[in-house]
């Protein structure tokens, strides 16, 4: 990634930034149907992708916690309300995906 462009979200304020985080959060947690794998084989991230990234960003929690704030629960609570069983077409899209986060 280049750090030197000229990004318009560079110009949003962090208050900004963070309602529409917060935002996409909130949405996330209501659609339960969105599947983590199918988020990974349509955007090359998921809910726990979330998780990690406030952790990178210096978060004050751990991963378990970052989750936990991420889901709205318990991660293994959402695991296993939410999550369905992952389909062999649902892994290929998703290895495929991953691929072009490389990119």
């Amino acid at each position: 990634m280049d750090t030197n462009s000229h990004d318009p979200l560079d110009n949003l304020s962090d208050e900004v930034a963070a309602a529409a985080f917060r935002r996409l959060v909130r949405h996330l947690r209501h659609r339960h149907d969105a599947q983590n794998i199918d988020l990974m084989g349509l955007a090359g991230f998921c809910r726990n992708c979330l998780a990690d990234w406030i952790v990178e960003a210096s978060a004050p929690l751990d991963k378990t916690a970052a989750r936990e704030a991420i889901h709205g629960m318990p991660a293994a609570e959402w695991k296993s309300r939410f999550q369905t069983e992952a389909t062999p077409e649902q892994l290929a899209r998703m290895d495929e995906s991953m691929k072009r986060n490389a990119e």
